[in-house]
């Protein structure tokens, strides 16, 4: 892969060193790939789009990639996207601009803690996909992460908390207001597009 190639050519030290550099930032890549890609859809990106995120994503990785902890990789991946993801959304246009204005996403009432989105339900809002886009878009970045580490990836509180370098009372706190936010504009999307999204019981987490 041309990152690999990169980072090799252009890393400083002996030849082991870099040649150590490459095949840490092969294995990463081959780890994690996937997930930068999927995450990078679910922020919002085109395909092509989270094709182009991930390969900056992995570029900035390579170039610092002696200053990333072993073990932290994925929480620095994660939080390159979302600075990445940003910066591609701001230069969207206005059009997601007034879908998000046009969603009216606002906090409503807590919702049942035993209740969550059904992610494949989620799906089928594909026909609507730029209101879909729109209405993430609409929560805070922080808000944004966590809910869709946790309903979508499907990790634990305290695995998004590892990622994000957070506390685990922090993560919850910003999953109570996302998702109650979300459902909110969710339930008048129903309503004006006649979506069978819906509600279900959260699977048992450990």
């Amino acid at each position: 892969m041309l990152i690999v190639a990169s980072v090799a050519s252009n890393s400083s030290g002996s030849s082991s060193g870099r040649g150590a550099r490459a095949v840490r930032l092969r294995a990463l890549i081959d780890r994690h790939f996937d997930f930068v890609w999927r995450s990078a859809r679910r922020l919002g990106l085109s395909p092509a789009d989270a094709d182009d995120a991930a390969q900056d994503v992995f570029i900035v990785l390579a170039r610092r990639l002696d200053e990333v902890e072993q073990q932290r990789e994925r929480s620095f991946l994660f939080g390159t996207l979302l600075r990445t993801v940003a910066t591609r959304r701001r230069s969207s246009g206005r059009r997601r601009e007034e879908l998000a204005a046009d969603v009216e996403l606002e906090p409503s009432a807590a919702l049942d803690p035993n209740v969550a989105l059904d992610p494949e339900a989620l799906s089928e809002l594909a026909g609507v996909r730029p209101l879909l886009e729109a209405l993430l878009d609409a929560l805070p970045e922080a808000q944004r992460a966590v809910f869709i580490l946790y309903e979508l990836e499907e990790l634990e509180l305290a695995e998004i908390a590892e990622l994000l370098d957070i506390p685990s009372g922090t993560v919850a706190s910003r999953l109570r207001t996302a998702r109650a936010a979300f459902e909110a504009a969710a339930q008048r999307l129903r309503a004006r597009e006649g979506s069978s999204v819906r509600l279900v019981p959260s699977k048992p987490r450990r």
